[in-house]
């Protein structure tokens, strides 16, 4: 199975707080290396950090360069590798649009959340991924807020294994990239 480009879009704002707030959650380190890491792993294009908060974007500039430019460029270089791909953006539309600027304009934006019980299943993504670039958007904090659900973009199933539904994002991204692609297929590259 061949899929086309793929993206993954990691929404700090608007995203839900415990008590359902709407809020902007804050920049994690790990959150930087290891989903750039998973991006490059399966071949994806484009790793999408989404705040509007002007002091997370440059926290999290500060870290890509230490691992591009500064000392870590030459300590680590498959970091250094892995972070290419990474864009810090604004808002989810801006990251959709540079998605579509990339990926042609038939572009989807795939939503995913624990929260969501219906949804469409792997097979159907896999379908849509083989026909469409995508681009997967994982909400932090308690998952994506109401209004990023919007019609035109379809919700992917929740990763479900026993009673227990919080996962870090990391791993859910992890878990949900492996049951879309995992042994399926090749993505493949933007040319």
């Amino acid at each position: 199975m061949t899929f086309k480009p793929m993206a993954i879009a990691l929404v700090h704002h608007p995203v839900l707080d415990r008590r359902g707030d709407v809020v902007t959650s804050a920049v994690t380190n790990l959150d930087i290396h290891d989903l750039a890491r998973l991006a490059a792993t399966y071949n994806l294009a484009r790793y999408y950090l989404v705040t509007p908060a002007v002091e997370q974007q440059l926290l999290a500039s500060r870290i890509v360069e230490h691992w591009q430019k500064g000392a870590g460029a030459s300590y680590n270089p498959d970091r250094r590798q892995a972070l290419n791909s990474l864009r810090i953006m604004d808002n989810l539309d801006a990251a959709l649009d540079d998605w579509r600027s990339l990926a042609g304009p038939e572009s989807l934006a795939v939503l995913t959340g624990a929260r969501h019980q219906d949804g469409i299943d792997y097979p159907d993504a896999r379908t849509l991924a083989t026909e469409y670039p995508v681009m997967l958007v994982f909400g932090t904090g308690h998952g994506l807020a109401p209004e990023v659900y919007a019609s035109d973009r379809p919700c992917l199933a929740p990763v479900r294994a026993g009673q227990y539904n919080h996962l870090s994002v990391r791993t859910a991204a992890a878990i949900v990239i492996d049951r879309l692609i995992g042994e399926h297929g090749l993505v493949l590259p933007l040319l």
